[in-house]
């Protein structure tokens, strides 16, 4: 018999647990990427995608959610391949960005992207921003002009991680899967040409995974890089089914600002007073993004990493 004085766990404590699990271990992200070296960029992002794939089409297979993909129609089958494809980019960018040591500036493309969605939806969805949110926006270029200078060139790296999730994100937007239906799908049109990269490496012997120099230990981690990039998303998809909007939408700040953090405090990057008051000014933006949306009771814009 069930205890009738026993308190069941409410859903938003539940689902504020699985949002901290899945945006802290986002935030972990720079800390693991450089374990899987010496394989370049190219082949962890390669044995990411085949490894998540498997991952997420053995749970789907577990769950017997695998029938349920003939249910979707060749529209959405198409924006999924178009995501995969933005997604991996996205992927791509950001390991390359964090083993080459480029993890404050990554933290900066996650901490933008709230801007640039708004901008995406001015350009193409021809949407109306109040003055309050004009504001956020001009700081944000504003921030991006400081922070150019500082480096000497445009924040390339922080740009593109943007620009490729805010087209992701963009993509995805009214589509009507869950995140492992969706992930299997983007996952199935990249596993051929991630095999397919894989096997030029080994051909080339440019592979680490191949040869007298590959270890277990070595294996394992490139294998890990599947349930490493699937576990963040599974809590993900917990936390948005009983979280309100607007705390999803904040919570999604931890991870930059634990990848900031680390960049700073243990990877020990260059800083100086032009990349602070850069970062000082898209902080400012997204304070008053986040004060506009409480009051209007809108959503931040999707900020998601990695």
């Amino acid at each position: 018999m069930s205890n009738p004085h026993r308190q069941s766990v409410p859903p938003n404590a539940t689902g504020l647990a699985y949002g901290v699990a899945a945006y802290a271990s986002w935030g972990l992200f720079p800390l693991f990427w450089p374990l899987l070296e010496p394989a370049n960029p190219l082949e962890i992002l390669a044995c990411r995608i085949v490894f998540c794939f498997v991952v997420v089409a053995i749970i789907l297979a577990v769950r017997h959610q695998l029938r349920g993909l003939r249910d979707i129609d060749r529209g959405t089958l198409l924006r999924l391949c178009a995501a995969g494809i933005a997604i991996a980019a996205n992927w791509g960018i950001y390991i390359w960005g964090v083993n080459n040591g480029h993890v404050i500036e990554t933290s900066l493309g996650y901490f933008i992207n709230p801007l640039l969605t708004i901008g995406l939806g001015v350009v193409i969805l021809r949407e109306r921003l109040r003055i309050v949110q004009w504001t956020a926006v001009a700081l944000g270029l504003v921030a991006v002009t400081v922070l150019s200078f500082d480096y000497g060139r445009p924040p390339w790296i922080a740009l593109a991680l943007a620009v490729s999730f805010g087209t992701y994100g963009y993509i995805k937007k009214g589509v009507k899967v869950s995140p492992p239906e969706g992930l299997v799908i983007e996952g199935a049109v990249l596993t051929l040409p991630a095999l397919v990269l894989l096997g030029a490496l080994a051909a080339s012997g440019n592979a680490t995974w191949l040869g007298h120099d590959a270890t277990i230990g070595h294996l394992v981690l490139l294998v890990s890089a599947g349930p490493i990039t699937a576990l963040p998303l599974l809590f993900f998809a917990g936390a948005a089914t009983r979280l309100p909007l607007s705390t999803m939408g904040l919570l999604q700040y931890l991870t930059p600002v634990m990848q900031f953090v680390i960049g700073v405090l243990i990877l020990r990057e260059t800083t100086s007073f032009a990349l602070l008051c850069g970062f000082g000014l898209v902080w400012i933006a997204l304070a008053i993004l986040a004060i506009d949306g409480v009051r209007h009771r809108q959503r931040l814009p999707d900020a998601f990493a990695a």
